[in-house]
């Protein structure tokens, strides 16, 4: 199950909600901006919007899956491709026990 983080706020209390919905031995991979940060846009492509980017600490959301009853099986960090926002990106690959 893919999971971007990226435009919600995430807390340890909604982690447990993906064990739910998957079986043991079931994959989550969660991509995030890594971070402490929340960057707002107005606008996008010329269209008036209202949006949030929150960057995650990838220590806090790996804790958060260990406690929701996920095992870590990697860890991915990149910097920005050219052309993308100037953010470090996670991405978290778990498996559910």
């Amino acid at each position: 199950m893919p999971l971007s983080l990226h435009h919600i706020v995430v807390d340890a209390h909604d982690l447990p909600a993906l064990a739910r919905v998957l079986r043991p031995g079931g994959l989550v991979l969660a991509a995030l901006h890594a971070g402490e940060e929340v960057r707002h846009r107005d606008s996008w492509f010329d269209r008036p919007v209202s949006l949030d980017f929150f960057a995650l600490r990838p220590e806090d959301v790996a804790a958060g899956l260990a406690d929701a009853g996920f095992a870590l099986a990697a860890t991915l960090m990149r910097g920005p491709y050219p052309g993308e926002a100037d953010t470090e990106r996670a991405y978290l690959l778990a498996r559910r026990l």
